[in-house]
């Protein structure tokens, strides 16, 4: 029999990421890539240093941005590197 692993929740998983590199994407389809700063509980979600993709292309910079949560389709943490 297999050790059981310690189960995470949601919750967990978003205070790992606080503060680190996520990708969001919305229903739309465009992603969003930068740091996340905060969020709330109905998953308002505000983030710096922000890259807008659309079709995988890079559409635009913002330093601070702020995304309404009905918008949000998933949150995915970064693997962090280095940005040239």
């Amino acid at each position: 029999m297999a050790t059981p692993q310690a189960k995470k929740s949601p919750s967990d998983f978003l205070k790992l990421v606080l503060g680190r590199p996520v990708i969001v994407k919305l229903n739309s389809g465009v992603t969003y890539q930068g740091i996340l700063v905060a969020l709330d509980g109905y998953m308002n979600i505000a983030m710096e240093q922000t890259e807008e993709y659309v079709h995988g292309q890079l559409k635009g910079k913002y330093g601070d941005a702020f995304i309404r949560g009905n918008n949000v389709l998933y949150i995915s943490s970064q693997p962090t590197h280095k940005r040239s």
